[in-house]
């Protein structure tokens, strides 16, 4: 799987790089997108999480049983993936990213050090509790 994950990074890098040659204007296409993608991940205390960042850059978590957890903002920030909670007073958090397809995963390392492993999955938008 690992092999799978850096052959397609591989790819998707050489065919940007090919895009900036030629198109410099292309080679953002091809860059890491984080609006409208929905993520699996354990977190620190065990629980199964799924988070989904929607269009506009808002980010919701839940549990896998829907119990809401943390929403906020996101944005792609230097290629690294920031989120800013309105529930916490952490402030804006960075994680590493790379290109990845749904239903593989990516290994990601937060600003203040932390691992984390994610999976993508199919767009599934989130609602706040009412």
């Amino acid at each position: 799987m690992r092999l799978t994950i850096c052959l397609t990074a591989a790819v998707v890098l050489s065919v940007s790089s090919a895009q900036a040659t030629a198109h410099p204007a292309h080679a953002k296409a091809a860059s890491f997108q984080l609006d409208g993608t929905s993520w699996l991940y354990t977190g620190k205390d065990g629980a199964k999480l799924r988070e989904s960042v929607d269009a506009n850059g808002k980010y919701i978590v839940q549990t896998r049983a829907g119990k809401h957890v943390d929403h906020g903002t996101a944005v792609m920030k230097d290629g690294k993936a920031c989120f800013t909670s309105a529930m916490t007073k952490d402030g804006q958090i960075c994680w590493t990213t790379s290109p990845v397809s749904i239903g593989h995963s990516l290994h990601t390392v937060s600003d203040k050090g932390e691992k984390l492993t994610v999976t993508r999955v199919a767009y599934t938008p989130l609602q706040m509790p009412h």
